[in-house]
């Protein structure tokens, strides 16, 4: 059964939902968990990489996934991107795999986003959103950013709406690592 738990982010500057300049819906921080017993798997999540190369999460057996979906004109994931970063240079170690999901976004807007903030994890470039429909019907990502934690078996183990802190993250990376 999924639970919703709301954690405090610090330095996150939307204290309820609203609607960006994109026409997007940007998250409270709410987290939701699922427990081991109650997790679906994740949908085909694949495209082609910012540096045109394919990318799947199949690319990735045994290994927890962190998803995040992001935009370069979003300020919300401007401000997760050092701590998502961070945690991904932390989180690598420990067989962890991070993939961006960028959104409603234009190659070379990302590309240099990507350069400009020095985030070395790939993204799958998703300016149609056909990526993110796959997440219908179970932890949809219902606002920008949103990451979405994949545990070992790559089923759905948790939902952050909103921007995230590493600390938060590597929490529930954690967690989710440490039941397989």
């Amino acid at each position: 059964m999924a639970t919703a738990v709301s954690i405090p982010l610090a330095g996150c500057s939307t204290s309820g939902q609203g609607t960006g300049d994109q026409g997007y819906v940007s998250g409270n921080g709410s987290v939701t968990t699922i427990a081991a017993a109650d997790r679906d798997p994740a949908p085909e999540v694949s495209g082609t990489s910012l540096d045109g190369k394919p990318l799947a999460i199949a690319d990735f057996p045994g290994q927890v996934i962190v998803l995040n979906v992001w935009g370069s004109w979003c300020a919300e994931c401007r401000e997760e991107r050092a701590d998502l970063e961070a945690a991904w240079r932390q989180l690598s170690k420990h067989n962890v795999q991070f993939i961006g999901i960028d959104t409603r976004d234009n190659m070379g807007a990302a590309q240099s986003y990507i350069r400009a903030a020095d985030i070395t994890y790939p993204s799958i470039f998703d300016s149609d959103g056909q990526t993110l429909l796959g997440f219908r019907g179970t932890v949809s990502p219902a606002a920008i950013p949103t990451t979405i934690v994949l545990d070992r078996q790559h089923r759905v183990a948790a939902r952050i709406l909103g921007p995230i802190t590493k600390n938060t993250l590597m929490e529930i990376v954690h967690d989710v690592a440490d039941e397989s």
